[in-house]
């Protein structure tokens, strides 16, 4: 037998001992339709995902999808989903990797973007924190060499970053007072030509300052044009976290481009998640931010964005019994012996309420309403959030605010805002304390001030609680001159 016969029967016997290895593995396996098929080894079934059956998804509340990956068609399917640019949303073809989307965060954030008002082109990205969506949004537009303008009251954790990271990137920033009908203009003052980003923080935090928007807006597109003729211009961003869609749809506003909000606070409503979001018009913008997600941060992940799902569906009457106590506890600070100043829209000693549907504050609480004939027969409320200066200077004040805060017995001291529980902070030790003392008293933020997040517990306990702190912060010093 020569060479070439051994080897063709050595070939014959391989062919054949693969086939009937072939035949012996298809007996492991029961038939299904399924493109794998059904396992009946332990490890292997131990290893199978399964799935329950299509009717599933008939369930009433969206599902919570907890995978990192999804299977393909074909490998042509996975070419596609790779080369796609980034977007808020996914498409037709589906997901590839939880990084660059997931279902349970595609479903929460389209309905953030319902609530903002995003049209078609544009779309909602939820981050893991309000500032993973605030450095996010504005990592997606600055590079070395730009300007941006930023107001004095901006949340601290926004100003560290500007301060300890962006400054270092030669990112130019400008600090102004950009509240109330002066506002605008104070704006228009700080413009560069190579400034790329002008930020809102309206109302601001914590002094509830209101910017104009409507103005910021017209200011921008009267110096650097509007993006549909100069696709160059700077990026207007509004953090609007107080507020919440139920009172101002930044997006509506002419000449506004990004809003921003931190969801851990009145959209997700119950102390229980972190969440940002991020929304544009601007399909530009939102590759952009896809891209920083993408690369840099993460999404939100698929619990969190269910929980914030769950706590949307609350918004609208929370919103209203957060205004309504609000009210009555501002009033009962205004008139308190021990309170020299007290910040709240709906008073009519607020500097940005001068009377009227058309001043700053009534356009700034819309209150739930969709149509103009809906103020006859919708009440207004102002948001939950108040602040209030104790009386005195320097560290008299700031020892004053500090046992207020501490004499609490319903309100709970404690940072973060918005949710069902109301709570109590004294920005100047706690969530301002990193921003220079000047800086912080140049934005209103005195040494005295206290923050309240009123919550949806019953009024009168909040106006005792406050109240009876204030009386006894008082008493005490008054015992202590006495004696």
């Amino acid at each position: 037998m020569n060479l070439t016969s051994t080897y063709r029967l050595a070939q014959s016997a391989y062919s054949k001992r693969l086939h009937k290895q072939a035949i012996t593995t298809a007996t492991r396996f029961s038939s299904s339709n399924d493109k794998h098929h059904k396992p009946t080894t332990f490890a292997t079934q131990c290893a199978t995902l399964y799935h329950p059956s299509t009717k599933a998804n008939r369930g009433l509340a969206p599902p919570i999808y907890f995978g990192s990956t999804f299977t393909l068609d074909d490998a042509d399917h996975g070419a596609r989903l790779h080369d796609k640019k980034e977007a808020a949303f996914t498409d037709d073809d589906g997901f590839v990797y939880s990084r660059w989307g997931s279902p349970t965060n595609e479903a929460c954030a389209r309905q953030i973007a319902a609530l903002e008002g995003v049209n078609e082109h544009g779309g909602t990205m939820l981050f893991g924190s309000g500032m993973s969506g605030i450095t996010s949004a504005l990592m997606s537009v600055l590079k070395a060499g730009d300007h941006a303008v930023f107001p004095y009251t901006v949340y601290g954790g926004t100003h560290e970053f500007l301060k300890e990271f962006a400054v270092h990137w030669n990112v130019e920033i400008d600090f102004i007072d950009g509240a109330g009908a002066q506002g605008p203009e104070a704006y228009r003052a700080a413009f560069r030509e190579n400034t790329k980003v002008v930020y809102c923080e309206t109302p601001a935090n914590p002094t509830c300052r209101i910017t104009d928007l409507k103005g910021v807006g017209r200011v921008v597109d009267e110096h650097f044009g509007t993006r549909a003729s100069n696709p160059n211009r700077p990026w207007v961003m509004v953090d609007s976290t107080f507020s919440t869609p139920y009172h101002q749809r930044t997006l509506n506003v002419p000449g506004i481009d990004v809003s921003i909000h931190s969801c851990t606070k009145y959209l997700g409503g119950h102390s229980d998640i972190l969440a940002g979001s991020v929304s544009s018009n601007s399909p530009e913008f939102c590759h952009g931010l896809a891209k920083v997600q993408k690369l840099i941060t993460a999404p939100l992940n698929p619990m969190d964005s269910y929980l914030l799902m769950r706590g949307i569906r609350t918004l609208d009457v929370r919103m209203q019994r957060h205004g309504e106590n609000a009210l009555k506890v501002a009033q009962m600070l205004e008139d308190h012996p021990l309170v020299d100043k007290t910040f709240y829209p709906g008073l009519p000693s607020h500097p940005d309420n001068t009377g009227g549907r058309d001043c700053l504050v009534a356009n700034a609480f819309r209150s739930g309403r969709d149509y103009d004939e809906d103020v006859d027969t919708m009440p207004q409320t102002y948001g939950g959030m108040i602040a209030f200066v104790v009386k005195g200077e320097g560290d008299v004040a700031l020892e004053r605010a500090k046992r207020v805060c501490e004499g609490l017995r319903v309100v709970n001291l404690a940072v973060s805002l918005g949710s069902v529980e109301s709570l109590v902070e004294h920005p100047a030790s706690m969530t301002h304390a990193m921003i220079p003392r000047e800086d912080r008293l140049a934005g209103g933020l005195d040494d005295g001030l206290i923050r309240i997040s009123v919550g949806i517990e019953r009024a009168s306990d909040l106006v005792e609680d406050l109240k009876t702190s204030l009386d006894r912060v008082m008493e005490s010093e008054a015992e202590q001159n006495a004696a």
